[in-house]
């Protein structure tokens, strides 16, 4: 998320060209986020920069949100900071890396059209603070409604199958 900003679609006049703001400036923050489908958790970080030890900050946050016994299964795509021998991968969790050019496989990529189409389009932000600011409260919005971060983030192919 920055101030280059997303823009989304808007009901217009058939005709013609509704404006929008855009900001030329380039400074961005970065939401990691990772839910839980079942119990309706979330955790998420804010970072500054997307890297390795923003991922390994984001890794022990998933880690501490973890119910108490549980192992989580995190489900990653290829990015360079998702497979780096420096990942620091607490012993709750394990990674499943998708196969490349796959993002429909991983449910948060949902997550992140729905951030962006509801909270976070059409935006100019005046400060690094403001846009920090607002990926708190999209992701807060989104995390405090258990209902929709099941409805958001559910997907039968990844539930067990009791036979």
């Amino acid at each position: 998320m920055g101030q280059q900003g997303t823009l989304t679609r808007t009901w217009a006049e058939r005709g013609t060209r509704p404006r929008a703001p855009r900001d030329t400036r380039y400074k961005w923050a970065y939401i990691f986020g990772a839910v839980c489908p079942s119990r309706g958790a979330t955790a998420a970080l804010v970072m500054p920069f997307a890297n390795t030890e923003a991922m390994n900050a984001h890794l022990t946050e998933i880690s501490n949100t973890v119910a108490s016994g549980a192992h989580a299964i995190l489900v990653m795509d290829g990015a360079g900071w998702h497979g780096s021998q420096a990942l620091c991968v607490p012993c709750n969790i394990t990674i499943v890396t998708l196969p490349p050019y796959a993002p429909e496989l991983n449910p948060v990529e949902n997550i992140w059209a729905y951030l962006r189409a509801n909270c976070l389009a059409i935006s100019v932000f005046d400060t690094y603070d403001d846009i920090v600011a607002r990926c708190c409260n999209a992701w807060n919005f989104f995390a405090n409604d258990q209902d929709r971060v099941r409805s958001i983030s559910d997907r039968e192919y990844a539930r067990a199958v009791n036979s």
